[in-house]
This record gives C-alpha cells, structure tokens and sequence, in this order.
C-alpha cells in the first residue's frame, strides 16, 4: 500500500484538523545536553519535548500502537521524538520503525533528531521509508551554539565548547544534505531563545535552505525548571514574529506547531498521550536489583563523572554513591583490583563493593557479570547520564528500559580478569 506523505499533518497545515500522528517514545537516552532541556519519563502533567509518562521497548510500543489505532482512526503518522534523541538509541529506533514499517505499510514514518548521529543510518531509513526527518539546529556560528549545550557525547566521546559546537554543525550538515540526496523531507527546527540565539536564526534558514532543507520551525524557549536557561524569559511574540519574518525569506515557515510530547498521540493541539488513552504497558513484576540496607550505595564507572562509559574490564576506580540526609552524594571513590587475576579479580571487586546493589557500566563480559551475581552485585550495562541514573535508582523508579544488552566483547576478551585487551 501506498504512503501517502501530504497526511503529515506537522509538514502540511490543511491536515492537522484531519490526520492524527503518535510518538513512540521508546528513545530515552541523548547525546548532547541542551541548557534549556529537562527530559523525564514519568510525567503526565507536562505538554513540551523532552517529556513522557513511559518508555516503551519497541516490542510494547508496537502493542501500544495496535491498541491505538483501534481506538483512533485518524492516525497518519508514527513518529519517534525522544524523550532523548532516537540515534542515542539507535537500536531501539532502527527495531521500532522496522516492526511498524512491517506491519502497518502504508504508515507515514517520521523522525525528530539533533542530528548528531543521524549520518549513518540515512540509508537504511530511506530503505524503510521514512519520509520526514526534523533536525534540530539552534546556531551555525559556534560562538552561539557552545552558549547552547553544555557537551555533547560523540564516538564515545564528550565534547563541550566550540569544539562540540563544531562537530555537531558539521554532523547536521552532512545529514541535511545525505537527506535531501534519498529524497527524504527536512525540516529543521530551531528554539528561540531571548538574548542568546534570536537574531542568528535567519542565518539558520539561509544555509539549511542552500542545503536543500524544506521548512522550518521557530519554537519559542519554553522555560524549564532545573535548567541553565530556566531563569530565562520566554521570547515575546513580537520576537517570534520578527525572527520567523526573516527566516521565511528563505525556508517556508511552520505556524501550527503545538511543542508535542515525546508520547503526543492525536490530532495537534489535543495533547493526549499514553496516559489518556489508559494503554496497558507491561510491567516487569520485579526490579533487576534493590537497594537494601545492608547495601545502600550505587557504584559507578565512568572517564570524566558525567557519563557511564567504562568498561568494566577497563574500571580502576569506582565513583560510590549514596544518600547523605536524603540528598544524593558522591560518597567516596574507590581503587579496583588489578587486571590479570582471573575470576579472583571479580570476586576481590564483589568484596570491595559488598555495600553497593549495584555497579553502572557501558559494557561486560558475560563471565565477570555471572560471578559479580552470584555475589550480590548486579552489572548493569548502560550509557546514561550518571545523574539521571542514580536519582532515578534512589527515587525507586524503573530502570530497565535504560539498560543495554549484552553484545559480545569480541575476540580479545577472554573473561579472564584481564580486560578487554
């Protein structure tokens, strides 16, 4: 069956009243932070990006919209927005859009990305045809965007400055133009934000325009509690007028965009989610690991203490973390066993942290995470921020769907003790 694009109600206004599209929120990591961002997975009171009362695997998000479509008949699109970006996940994207594309053909598919690691997997979504693509762009000139975000992470890398504001330009540009060369629709959003990046966004509009790109979105700043711009003030309307007025000169102008959640589903502007539609998600019946008294503390391996991106067989030292009055520190830092002993090492780390439930890793051997078990220390294999892992480990909140899976260590890693070569 065909698809039919013109339906996309965010890329043609005459649809929005008619056609209907849902975000599978199913993308929950990210890989840059941006200073007017707060992403949360739990909450059904807020109507911006970034926001959602679940995370879905791709196998539930395809029940979710099963169920969907039978109560909604006006859903044209399946989009995924976050509440992160899709290609910090770009295995529980890829699977998603496979599973929908599979069995609903004629689906219009869309993406909402930063465009950071969007690059590699353009051909494999103009294979699965997915027709629109919205890229993220807040500033061409580094000087602006390194007042933006804080870092972004990239080739298992975290950048901050100009140097993360050049790398991220350069890797949304060579998504722009791949885009445009497999026939895929572009738009390109950009947040106004007062006193920071206002004035700089018709340059925006003029070199995305030159790089093929078909519309663009200027969102105002929506201040967010908990962020470096949330003091900030909202831009004025007059603001938002003017910029869109230069902008239009070179890209065509969105006016009907309504900030959608990372789980909106409906018609524009009706802000309903998983939430209103009362759609069963399957809950695990018990948590992969417990905090206890006997073990109160999260250990974590990470290179710079914002990210979880160590190893296990590479970890010298664990960051401990716990509660001191209800408030969650950074306890202590503690130096492991040496490489080379075998399953000894394992079992010298499992005595080193007998208080902590828990360590944080970015990968694992199979070997050395079933000897940690079979100590009471559960591995789990993650790449998020330390932060939002460890608040949500102390809060009580369900941390499964952050977890990666085991993929193997390749031909050099023996289990051994010895790292990973």
């Amino acid at each position: 069956m065909k698809v039919t694009i013109e339906n996309h109600p965010c890329f043609n206004e005459d649809k929005k009243h008619t056609s209907g599209r849902v975000h599978l929120p199913v993308a929950p990591r990210c890989n840059v932070q941006c200073n007017f961002c707060n992403r949360k997975f739990d909450c059904a009171n807020e109507t911006r990006p970034g926001v959602t009362s679940s995370v879905l695997t791709p196998e539930e998000a395809l029940a979710y919209l099963d169920n969907l479509l039978s109560i909604k008949k006006n859903i044209s699109v399946v989009g995924i927005a976050g509440p992160g970006d899709p290609f910090a996940n770009p295995v529980e994207t890829m699977t998603t859009l496979r599973l929908v594309r599979e069995k609903y053909p004629e689906m219009i598919l869309c993406l909402a990305t930063n465009g950071l690691a969007l690059e590699p997997y353009i051909d494999e979504l103009a294979e699965l045809g997915v027709s629109h693509v919205t890229i993220t762009v807040n500033g061409i000139n580094p000087a602006v965007t390194s007042d933006i975000y804080s870092w972004i992470r990239y080739d298992k890398k975290v950048y901050s400055g100009l140097e993360a504001a050049g790398i991220l330009l350069e890797e949304q540009i060579k998504s722009a133009l791949k885009l445009k060369s497999r026939g895929i629709i572009v738009k390109i959003n950009s947040i106004v934000i007062d006193g920071v990046n206002e004035r700089h966004i018709p340059e925006i509009a003029k070199e995305f325009s030159a790089l093929g790109a078909d519309i663009m979105n200027c969102i105002p700043h929506f201040p967010v509690e908990n962020t470096k711009f949330g003091h900030f003030k909202e831009p004025t309307k007059i603001q938002v007028k003017n910029v869109t007025l230069e902008a239009g000169k070179y890209l065509k102008i969105m006016h009907h965009c309504t900030r959608c959640r990372a789980d909106a589903a409906g018609l524009l502007g009706e802000n309903e989610t998983i939430h209103d539609f009362k759609v069963e998600v399957p809950v695990k019946e018990k948590k992969i690991f417990e905090l206890t008294e006997e073990r109160p503390y999260i250990a974590v391996a990470s290179r710079e203490g914002l990210l979880i991106n160590m190893h296990l067989g590479e970890v010298e030292q664990c960051a401990i973390y716990g509660l001191n009055n209800g408030k969650i520190e950074l306890i202590e830092k503690r130096t492991t066993p040496d490489r080379g002993l075998g399953d000894e090492r394992w079992k010298q780390l499992s005595a080193l942290l007998s208080d902590c439930a828990v360590i944080l890793v970015n990968g694992a051997g199979e070997k050395p995470v079933q000897v940690l078990k079979e100590q009471g220390l559960y591995v789990m294999q993650t790449d998020s921020l330390i932060n939002e892992i460890v608040s949500s480990i102390f809060n009580g909140k369900d941390v499964s769907k952050m977890e990666k899976k085991f993929s193997g260590c390749g031909t050099l890693c023996s289990g051994t003790g010895g790292g990973c070569g």
